[in-house]
């Protein structure tokens, strides 16, 4: 269990969260004693795996607007409950009738997607410059000249789902560079490309929580704005697939999931042992890894990233609110486009 930041964090398997006038009651199966946190302290509250909330703290939580987040044990995003929705509906109507417009929903799924390729870019030159290696230098370049063409392939689409296959060949460009970003001496071992649910080697788990992580503070995002989560106009819309969240959350992977496990792991911050391999291969964090990587996910989330169009800096933490609102003005006509969130 951890408090940072006015978020609580319980990943004591067995543990129980309980109303208690205005505090919320932590139980725990190995600990008789109770420790109670004033609710007035906590805007989130954060769960992984088989942890217990009353009804009455849900109720409470729901009335007060304070997000409750249930995440699997791996750090897969589950669900996420934060009462009333807000905003107007005339936003939500205008989101699902943009929807329905072919050119216009092309457009702002190639902003998505332009945003994703250009981060991923900087994040490729910010490790072509690193490494040491000058083979694996070469190799990167190599890798971001062909993100450059996909860029430009990606402003020429004409569809969404052309846009997906452009997506997906950036993706595996991408994870290869990435590997290669992984310091030799880093003795979680060598990443063969991107895999997941589940995922099966520790760089893979740990991209896997941090993207976890990202979603929730996207769609978070999204409802405090008024925005449809559940409406996006690059993924597909399926009963309970938060479309809109994974289109927003596109372009925030590569600096704040992507950077920070490239951080950790080269800092020697997150090791082999903070991982855990479970029956059938799959491999998890453990209760200690997921500790450190949540107490540097949240001085990370207070990092300010410089915004081009707001011409000042900005908390990463905030930065999926800001390109929501850029977003929902667009939606209204306010704005003509829809621009990504790219670092100055």
């Amino acid at each position: 269990m951890t408090e940072l930041l006015n978020t609580l964090y319980v990943q004591t398997q067995g543990a129980g969260l309980y109303l208690d006038h205005d505090s919320v009651r932590i139980r725990t199966p190995d600990d008789e004693s109770r420790r109670t946190l004033p609710l007035r302290r906590l805007d989130a509250i954060v769960v992984y795996g088989h942890v217990n909330i009353s009804s009455e703290l849900q109720a409470r939580c729901a009335e007060d607007g304070r997000s409750i987040v249930w995440m699997s044990r791996a750090g897969r995003f589950l669900s996420r409950m934060e009462g009333p929705v807000r905003g107007n509906v005339l936003l939500r109507h205008a989101q699902h009738q943009i929807h329905d417009r072919e050119q216009t929903r092309l457009a702002i799924a190639r902003a998505f997607i332009a945003g994703k390729i250009q981060n991923s870019r900087q994040i490729m030159l910010r490790g072509a410059r690193d490494v040491p290696d000058a083979d694996r230098k070469r190799d990167i370049r190599a890798n971001i000249k062909e993100c450059e063409t996909y860029l430009a392939d990606a402003a020429g689409a004409v569809s969404v789902d052309q846009l997906m296959g452009i997506e997906g060949k950036t993706a595996q460009t991408y994870y290869e560079a990435f590997g290669w970003m992984l310091r030799p001496d880093n003795d979680t071992g060598p990443m063969r490309g991107r895999n997941r649910r589940p995922p099966t080697d520790p760089v893979n788990a740990l991209l896997s929580f941090l993207y976890g992580l990202t979603r929730s503070l996207v769609h978070g995002a999204a409802e405090q704005v008024g925005l449809d989560p559940y409406v996006g106009f690059l993924h597909s819309l399926r009963p309970g697939k938060p479309a809109l969240a994974l289109d927003l959350m596109e372009e925030f992977r590569p600096v704040l999931a992507d950077r920070l496990a490239l951080t950790m792991l080269n800092r020697h911050q997150v090791q082999a042992r903070h991982f855990e391999t479970l029956p059938g291969g799959a491999v998890n964090l453990t209760d200690e890894g997921r500790t450190i990587v949540l107490t540097e996910w949240q001085r990370w989330k207070q990092r300010e990233w410089k915004h081009k169009l707001l011409k000042r800096g900005v908390p990463a933490a905030l930065l999926p609110v800001v390109q929501a609102r850029l977003l929902a003005r667009h939606l209204r006509g306010e704005l003509s486009d829809y621009l990504p969130w790219i670092p100055a």
